[in-house]
């Protein structure tokens, strides 16, 4: 399906990178350093800045300050040999909607200088990859939400790129399309792309991402593995629902005295969520919950469901930037672009 391109090194390196539209700094000193062959995530909600990122290093935007370079080359003093190897696929399909799947990759084959056979030839079997060879007629606006991602993308890997951006490429999927599309992802790595994916969806950057940059009003706020980024607020975190919502606000007393920390009640009446471990140990984490759950037993609380586990993603978002990953807030540069 794809043809394997091994490349090693960093893929991109940006230091210190601003973009501002008007009086809105989409960009306010990002530093990346994306090792090559790797899913890398830049993680945010809507406005952080993400998109603006993947255009600079795209080449679509020239940065108001600091410089990037795409493997090893800039990207403003060496723009095309940057284009030459990255593909970048948007939030919405970039295909053709009143040519079938087929025509689409064809002629975009075309255009990269393939001869009408090979052209064909490619376009078949990324169809075939792709699960869209029945579909391969229709045009694409007949394609469901998606068939039009998988189009998308197909079309973005025709000339197999060392990197390949991925801007939110879920965006409205259902949970089955957003597996097929994360299977492909993975798909395209395994033969030695990059891919940068910018996502506000934090299962989607857990799944896929070996590390992830989480971006907050133009900067990078943490750096790390999903798994590092999850130990840096805490070794776990307690869930518990209570047999009895009146002893609620009593257990919820109980808790934070107990662990040290603040309880957050959920929208479950008898849910309540905690952090515990705050230096990072599994061992404190654990005497902390065995402690709480004593106290609530001895003041006659109920405990009908109980875990302790691992920080989630948009747990770990929430804590770093006092909101969570799919906070919508205006986007001022969107509407300035």
């Amino acid at each position: 399906m794809i043809m394997s391109r091994r490349t090693t090194g960093l893929a991109i390196e940006a230091e210190g990178l601003r973009r501002s539209f008007g009086k809105t700094r989409a960009l306010d000193g990002i530093d990346l350093r994306v090792p090559a062959g790797t899913v890398y995530g830049l993680l945010g909600p809507n406005g952080a800045g993400k998109t603006t990122a993947v255009r600079v290093l795209a080449t679509l935007l020239r940065p108001d300050g600091g410089r990037a370079r795409v493997f090893g080359h800039d990207v403003v003093e060496e723009a095309d040999a940057v284009r030459s190897r990255v593909s970048l696929t948007g939030q919405y399909a970039s295909v053709d909607e009143d040519l079938t799947g087929a025509e689409n990759l064809v002629l975009l084959g075309r255009l990269l200088g393939l001869r009408k056979p090979a052209a064909r030839e490619r376009a078949e079997r990324l169809l075939a990859a792709f699960g869209l060879t029945e579909a391969s007629g229709r045009q694409v606006k007949k394609y469901s939400g998606g068939m039009r991602r998988r189009i998308d993308i197909a079309a973005s890997i025709l000339n197999t790129p060392d990197l390949l951006f991925l801007d939110e490429p879920t965006t409205g999927l259902d949970p089955r399309s957003r597996n097929q599309v994360w299977e492909i992802v993975r798909a395209v790595v395994s033969h030695g792309t990059t891919v940068l994916l910018t996502t506000q969806y934090l299962d989607e950057a857990d799944q896929l991402a070996g590390r992830i940059a989480v971006v907050d009003h133009g900067k990078v706020i943490a750096e790390g593995t999903p798994g590092e980024l999850k130990s840096s607020v805490g070794s776990g975190t307690v869930h518990l629902r209570l047999r009895d919502p009146a002893q609620r606000p009593e257990a919820e007393k109980l808790l934070g005295a107990a662990l040290g920390v603040a309880v957050q009640p959920e929208a479950d009446p008898v849910a309540l969520t905690a952090r515990v471990g705050g230096d990072g140990s599994d061992l404190v984490a654990s005497e902390q919950a065995a402690r709480a759950l004593g106290d609530l037993a001895r003041a006659g609380i109920v405990v009908d469901d109980f875990s302790l586990g691992q920080p989630s993603l948009d747990e770990v978002f929430l804590a770093l930037t006092d909101h969570p990953a799919a906070d919508e807030r205006d986007d001022q540069m969107e509407a300035a672009r």
